[in-house]
């Protein structure tokens, strides 16, 4: 997208960056000042001299960045002024400690959104703060699920239906292998499942991230890992042999990263049922070439309602679609009157198969945006609630 003279946030190789306070937000290149949104891979890169982010996103970004990482945490609505630009985070509902990032500087806002959560219901992922609209000039927006197809149930049916499935396989006596990406999509599993049906079972690799979470005050259930089932190493490997590999896992619900699919580590199950929880579970196709007994439709992103409903409260009269159906939303926001275009951008590599598996479909009708005049002030707040998991 061209710039225009004054533009808060722009292109550069580096990533998306801001002329006047000289940062970058969510960078993709190594680069001295980042302003990094959530702790996804395709967000938040190692390398950077400094970081500024959520303060609760902390102990997530220091497990997949390094310990030694130079962090500055802001709590949400707490808004700090470098170089002129006052910055500021607020809740986005994706994972714990996302946040939309508000960047006022010379009379203008600008909002990045970062990759955020907001469905046709009216609920929120419980282990985060829910996502909050902030009025602004120029919203920039993702558009992951941007297209009529993708229309989120509610959450609680979702549960419900994984909740059947994984009782019905403890009463035939067999684990239900669960796989979900292992930062942000399990923790709200493991959240929204009944733990009363059986042990849960969780990947090495969600272990610290699931303890992140419980450090940050999110309560989740207790869980275990495989290699704490099998005991030693000479009885993981005996296991690895076995069928059912391990007698504890009968009516246990396994949660893993979609990558255990067909490996070793999957076969130490046994016999299982497996599923896959994701919001590209919407289509048939990704369901069929997933190659799983079950697939549930779960996002930790905006459906296209939700997408709509984010740019609608904002109250901007330009936005910038950075990752997704680009091309989709782009036309759907002129179709509304607004000014509209998009960033090339490396985001959307971490949560699932590429938006290419979606088919092509028309926006709906369209809908009257909010006025974008008066924007209201976003003074900082003295007294914020950072711990989402009691809100």
């Amino acid at each position: 997208m061209s710039p225009m003279a004054g533009d808060l946030v722009v292109e550069r190789p580096q990533g998306l960056y801001c002329p006047p306070g000289d940062f970058y937000i969510d960078p993709w290149r190594p680069v001295a000042r980042a302003v990094i949104t959530h702790a996804h891979a395709d967000h938040a890169r190692a390398g950077h001299g400094q970081v500024l982010a959520s303060a609760i996103s902390e102990g997530l970004l220091r497990s997949r960045l390094g310990a030694g990482l130079n962090f500055q945490g802001l709590a949400y609505g707490e808004t700090v002024t470098h170089k002129g630009v006052a910055i500021s985070l607020h809740p986005a509902g994706h994972v714990l400690g996302s946040a939309q990032v508000r960047l006022a500087h010379g009379g203008r806002v600008w909002v990045a959104s970062g990759d955020y959560f907001l469905s046709a219901h009216d609920e929120h992922n419980p282990t985060c703060a829910p996502f909050e609209p902030v009025r602004c000039h120029c919203f920039i927006t993702e558009s992951t699920f941007g297209l009529p197809v993708y229309r989120w149930a509610p959450q609680a049916s979702v549960l419900a239906e994984i909740n059947a499935w994984w009782r019905s396989n403890a009463a035939a006596g067999r684990p239900s292998l669960l796989m979900a990406y292992s930062l942000g999509k399990a923790q709200r599993l493991l959240a929204g499942v009944d733990a009363s049906i059986g042990p849960i079972v969780v990947h090495g690799a969600m272990a610290p991230l699931n303890q992140a979470y419980r450090d940050a005050g999110v309560p989740l259930p207790p869980t275990h890992t495989l290699d704490a089932l099998a005991g030693t190493t000479a009885a993981r490997r005996a296991a690895a042999h076995a069928a059912p590999a391990l007698p504890a896992l009968a009516g246990a619900l396994v949660l893993a990263p979609p990558a255990v699919q067909g490996s070793a580590w999957a076969r130490r199950l046994g016999e299982f049922s497996d599923a896959f929880a994701s919001g590209w579970m919407q289509l048939r196709g990704a369901r069929r070439r997933q190659g799983v007994d079950r697939g549930f439709v779960l996002s930790d992103h905006a459906d296209w309602p939700g997408l709509q409903r984010a740019i609608r409260a904002t109250g901007a009269e330009r936005v910038i679609v950075t990752h997704g159906e680009e091309a989709v939303m782009v036309r759907w926001l002129r179709e509304q009157g607004l000014d509209a275009g998009s960033f090339r951008t490396e985001f959307g590599h971490e949560d699932g198969p590429p938006a290419a598996t979606a088919p092509s479909a028309p926006p709906e009708p369209p809908a009257p945006p909010a006025p974008a005049a008066d924007l209201p002030d976003h003074p900082a707040r003295a007294n914020p609630n950072p711990d989402p998991g009691r809100r």
